[in-house]
């Protein structure tokens, strides 16, 4: 039963949800709201979603761009580079960003007549995005069931595991990682040098993936 919606931004995470849930969504989302990357990670959630058969809408959140702070939305040169941890990272946090999401998202599921908005956020998220964690996205659920006629709560399976466990899924799905985007500089290639690439290679090195991504590093 196609009972949900999916917000999908195109990178490994998203793209692994939305290929593993690809029975029950009828429609994918993807929030424009002007970070570095948002050019390149798009048209991935655009490519799986037409080779899905998935109906897939792009919303425009300029209005974080100019009045939201974040190292995501400065430029390249503002994204810190070396390992994905806590200190290293924070600067790349745009304040209450999957809140303002999931918002959007549950006013267009109900919209539509939909039950459920799936989230690809994952446990490697939580020391750094307050919104990525387990009580964040419980509350809500909880909030966005008791605010809607139909009851709409959020699936976020991967709030448990680590994105080498995602990548796995991935993995047996058959899915193309190429065809995903994850660094934050939003160049030509990946840069291979911020947290983000970091945290991709070790991905799918963890899980067995021969990684086909493009490194300007490499």
């Amino acid at each position: 039963m196609k009972d949900s919606l999916i917000i999908v931004s195109g990178g490994m995470d998203s793209v692994t949800l939305l290929h593993e849930k690809k029975e029950s969504i009828a429609l994918a989302v993807s929030f424009d709201y002007g970070s570095n990357h948002n050019q390149k990670e798009i048209p991935f959630a655009k490519l799986h979603c037409e080779r899905l058969g998935i109906k897939h809408i792009v919303i425009s959140l300029g209005f974080i761009h100019d009045y939201f702070k974040s190292s995501l939305l400065e430029g390249a040169e503002a994204i810190p580079e070396g390992n994905y941890d806590d200190e290293n990272m924070k600067s790349t946090v745009v304040p209450f960003r999957n809140g303002i999401m999931l918002s959007i998202a549950c006013g267009i599921a109900e919209s539509n007549g939909l039950k459920k908005v799936l989230i690809a956020n994952h446990f490697g998220d939580h020391a750094i995005y307050p919104d990525c964690r387990k009580g964040f996205i419980d509350a809500m659920s909880e909030a966005m069931k008791n605010g809607t006629y139909e009851g709409i709560t959020i699936d976020a399976p991967y709030t448990n595991i680590t994105k080498t466990d995602v990548a796995r899924h991935g993995k047996k799905l058959g899915i193309n990682y190429a065809e995903t985007w994850s660094c934050y500089k939003g160049g030509e290639k990946h840069c291979g040098k911020c947290g983000t690439c970091m945290e991709r290679k070790e991905a799918l090195r963890d899980a067995g993936i021969s990684d086909p991504t493009e490194y300007e590093d490499e």
